[in-house]
């Protein structure tokens, strides 16, 4: 596999910390590490505890992710 893809999930923000990190509980009941996107950050969209959102993971470290996309 030359060119690695990013693993996209869905989950359910359970905790938000400091400096835009949120815990978030995915829909196999995992619980990982993830923060803001860039364009997230840039266009001010705010996230509370229950909001669904859309994960990127990379396949090395299965433990933190990228959240790109709150869902409705």
């Amino acid at each position: 596999m030359s060119n690695e893809e990013p693993i996209e999930i869905e989950g359910t923000v359970s905790s938000v910390l400091p400096g835009t990190m949120f815990r978030v509980k995915l829909d196999n009941q995992h619980e990982i590490l993830a923060h803001l996107s860039g364009k997230m950050r840039k266009h001010f969209v705010r996230l509370t505890v229950g909001d669904r959102v859309r994960l990127e993971m990379s396949p090395y470290d299965l433990s933190k992710a990228r959240i790109t996309y709150r869902l409705r």
